[in-house]
């Protein structure tokens, strides 16, 4: 059994990405006593997603935060992507029936391949 060194990575998922490529890795924390200043830093980045009863509401989201727990960045860009592929099509279906927003549509279309 090979061990392998895991990281906290705190990523941030444009509702625009295309793939893992387009998820930027923000910080790290290298071991358990450096991840509540990334703990700290991931709730400060999704504050402005709460509402008013201080739940996190994936509609009021600009961009979708993760702490992910994995060897490399690239493996954290890999599963913060597919951790959010769903939260992302949930906030962009959201901006089309409420604001009637034409990016979010065209982004629904193109990357996603929803009619909305």
């Amino acid at each position: 059994m090979n061990y392998k060194h895991n990281f906290f990575y705190l990523c941030k998922t444009p509702l625009s990405a295309e793939g893992p490529g387009d998820v930027e890795i923000i910080s790290k924390a290298d071991d358990s006593e450096d991840f509540p200043r990334l703990f700290q830093e991931y709730e400060e980045l999704r504050s402005h997603a709460f509402n008013d009863d201080k739940l996190y509401s994936i509609v009021r989201a600009d961009d979708i935060y993760d702490l992910i727990r994995t060897g490399t960045e690239k493996e954290a860009k890999e599963e913060a992507f597919e951790k959010a592929q769903q939260e992302i099509i949930t906030n962009l279906q959201h901006r089309v029936m409420q604001d009637k927003d034409a990016n979010a549509k065209a982004i629904l279309k193109e990357v996603h391949d929803i009619e909305a």
